[in-house]
């Protein structure tokens, strides 16, 4: 059985690490440390942690304030709250500045769950994408999540990243190695091509597992950094095996399924199918079943592959 870890517990660690390494970490959260787990870092180093309490907008500004003065904020809380109650801060105090500040969104997507539409933020990916010079990405999971945080800590500029609630699966190996923008051949294949993010990846793996038992040979990328987006792969993998199936736990509009769809249609032009939330908000529900019902589970992936398959063979 795939062992299971939350992203957010490992953002939690990996911060807690980065805090003992390098005085110029310091870390920011609007009332939710428990939950996006960066109370760790509030613990050990209490003078370089900041709780805005509910007020996202001071908090993003106080980073970005930060930012200007030499330090590394990572500001956090849940995806709904960083992303569309603090845009005009995003945009003008962070991006249009090209300030160093990380702002780390836990609880998005629909496995928020119970939570319901309000807490679900299915259009993060798009808002962060298509701001100039933000780097956005979604780990696959624990494991990833941990070498992302270093990354981003390293890389100068503007990062939005986007963790998960629950504990989700756990696919890449502790030794891998990690570069932004360079997305990862999880499983070579021929036929089609799963282009995943997030809880996707483990999903598509799943997918790609079952197709093989029909003789459907599927190649499973893991596409952490959604911006900026691995071309070089989506270029190779488009070559190879002429048809695209997009995974992801976000609206299939301006998220990676966008994101892939704009490279294709400018410099590979190949079948693709966009698996997703289809232009809905979520709703109140147990994850595993949000998933099903909106369509994001390995046998609608296996459903979208054979579709992208056939396409292929029509053309």
């Amino acid at each position: 059985m795939t062992e299971k870890l939350s992203t957010r517990e490992a953002y939690g660690n990996a911060l807690l690490e980065l805090g003992r390494r390098d005085e110029r970490i310091v870390v920011l959260d609007a009332d939710l440390s428990k939950s996006t787990k960066s109370e760790l870092f509030a613990q050990e180093f209490p003078t370089r942690f900041f709780n805005l309490g509910i007020s996202e907008a001071d908090m993003i500004g106080m980073a970005a304030g930060l930012a200007s003065s030499g330090f590394i904020p990572f500001a956090s809380t849940f995806g709904v709250f960083a992303t569309g109650r603090v845009y005009d801060q995003i945009r003008l105090s962070v991006a249009y500045s090209g300030l160093n500040v990380k702002i780390v969104a836990s609880h998005t997507g629909l496995t928020v769950g119970e939570d319901g539409a309000s807490h679900q933020t299915l259009e993060d990916i798009g808002l962060m994408r298509i701001l100039p010079e933000m780097v956005v990405l979604a780990p696959a999971d624990a494991v990833q999540t941990q070498h992302a945080v270093e990354a981003i800590a390293r890389y100068n500029g503007p990062v939005y990243m986007r963790l998960g609630r629950p504990k989700f699966p756990v696919v890449i190996e502790q030794n891998s190695s990690f570069e932004l923008g360079r997305g990862q051949l999880l499983k070579d294949g021929t036929d089609v091509t799963f282009v995943a993010a997030g809880l996707m990846v483990s999903t598509a793996l799943e997918a790609a597992a079952a197709l093989q038992e029909e003789d459907i040979d599927a190649a499973v990328v893991n596409m952490h950094t959604i911006k900026p987006l691995d071309e070089e792969l989506l270029y190779k993998m488009s070559w190879k095996t002429g048809a695209l199936v997009t995974a992801e736990e976000h609206s299939i509009i301006g998220g990676l399924g966008g994101a892939v769809a704009e490279f294709a249609v400018e410099n590979f032009p190949v079948p693709i199918e966009r698996v997703g939330v289809k232009d809905a908000f979520g709703e109140s529900g147990s994850p595993d079943d949000l998933l099903e019902k909106y369509g994001l589970t390995s046998s609608h992936l296996v459903s979208a592959a054979k579709k992208a398959v056939l396409r292929k063979s029509r053309d």
